[in-house]
């Protein structure tokens, strides 16, 4: 029987085939450790690897307590792929390896940690085809055991931000660096990074001088942010102007409102919206100092991403195929279907709607500083935006002061 019918049927069949789930384990690694000496077939392989994952899936759906047997059974395999470097293989174990680790609680079993600095090598890191599993499997690594990592392994984090450094040094894979330092933000425990936080900002400057692309500024843009929301408005200001002197106006000015409007994605543009919302209500630097002039034009800035159609333009210097890090034959990465990944929202239930959090935070602001929020709102913001920010205020039953 093909490996697509046997993936069908588990498809079709669902629960049913649960009390059957050991023995076909059994089997389709059997399979698995035989072909992995000679894997010439790529439909075969690929099929073979989504029966594993649906098996996962569908097994752990009904208990998640059964993925220890799945790693059990699957974990010598896996081993025994890496040690020999299967180069096929290896974007298939990588997101089975994820999907194991995304079913677990908040904590992370000792096999993986054991396996966490291998996944460092740089070598794994040259071929194209490891990068978005690798950097998935980073990420469970993170939300599942960020503390850990930073309580056990504090001396791996350089090694996990050298793979960051090197990701957002390549336009074909700057994103991935940002998913995955996205993660680390968002994860691991604000001690763990206090040291780190300066250079992160630099490198990402100096990528910024020397290959500014939409794509990049785009991904910078939900990160400035998430780092706003995860440390607040004040650390973002110091860190900007630790770096350089007044170079938080320089980025509001230059790059967050003139680009902010670019930010696409649901779950991006909530992390923007409430990061600026937090610059705007929680900074003092901007509404008392240089900075001032700029908090209209931000607010401004805010309403837009809100209201008006995303902008999508590319400029036509970007319009290419970039290639630069890819010479010769590389193993292409196939995403499992059955390996697929929910969409994360860092900020979750926090905020459910921004543009009432946005009324609400003006409202506290106000009432902190009164008269000041209503007159510089008055003078400076365009008569649309004004509409629509009275409309969030109603909506929101408040009432700036």
């Amino acid at each position: 029987m093909k490996k697509k019918t046997i993936m069908r049927s588990f498809s079709l069949l669902q629960e049913a085939i649960v009390p059957y789930i050991p023995t076909l384990i059994g089997q389709l690694t059997h399979k698995l450790l035989l072909v992995s000496k000679n894997p010439s077939k790529p439909h075969f392989n690929h099929y073979l690897f989504e029966s594993l994952c649906l098996s996962v899936r569908i097994t752990c759906k009904a208990n998640p307590t059964t993925v220890g047997s799945f790693e059990e059974a699957l974990f010598p395999v896996f081993t025994e792929i890496l040690q020999n470097d299967v180069q096929e293989f290896l974007p298939y174990v990588f997101q089975v390896m994820s999907l194991l680790l995304e079913i677990h609680s908040n904590s992370i079993p000792n096999a993986y940690m054991a396996l966490f600095p291998h996944l460092l090598q740089p070598v794994l890191w040259e071929r194209s085809g490891n990068i978005p599993p690798l950097v998935r499997l980073l990420q469970a690594y993170m939300e599942k055991g960020g503390t850990t990592i930073a309580t056990t392994a504090a001396d791996k984090i350089p090694g996990l931000l050298g793979v960051f450094q090197k990701l957002i040094a390549s336009k074909a894979n700057d994103h991935q660096g940002f998913y995955l330092l996205n993660s680390i933000i968002e994860h691991m425990p604000t001690e763990a990074l206090i040291q780190y936080r300066k250079q992160i900002f630099i490198l990402l400057f100096q990528r910024l001088q020397s290959s500014k692309t939409t794509k990049f500024i785009k991904s910078f843009l939900v990160f400035v942010n998430l780092y706003g929301v995860k440390y607040g408005a004040i650390a973002l200001q110091e860190i900007f102007d630790s770096i350089q002197p007044k170079m938080f106006g320089m980025v509001l000015e230059k790059i967050v409102i003139p680009e902010v409007q670019k930010v696409s994605g649901p779950v991006e543009k909530k992390i923007c919206a409430v990061g600026i919302t937090k610059v705007l209500t929680e900074c003092p630097a901007m509404m008392d100092t240089d900075y001032t002039k700029l908090w209209t034009p931000l607010l401004q800035a805010l309403i837009g991403l809100f209201e008006l159609p995303e902008d999508d333009s590319i400029p036509d210097d970007e319009h290419f195929i970039d290639i630069e890090d890819t010479p010769g034959y590389q193993t292409a990465f196939s995403q499992l279907a059955f390996a697929g990944k929910k969409e994360h929202d860092p900020i979750g239930d926090a905020v459910c709607n921004p543009k009432i959090h946005l009324a609400q935070s003006l409202h506290k602001l106000s009432t902190a500083c009164p008269g000041r929020v209503p007159s510089m709102i008055s003078t400076s913001l365009n008569a649309e935006a004004l509409q629509y920010l009275q409309g969030y205020l109603q909506a929101a039953t408040v009432q700036l002061v």
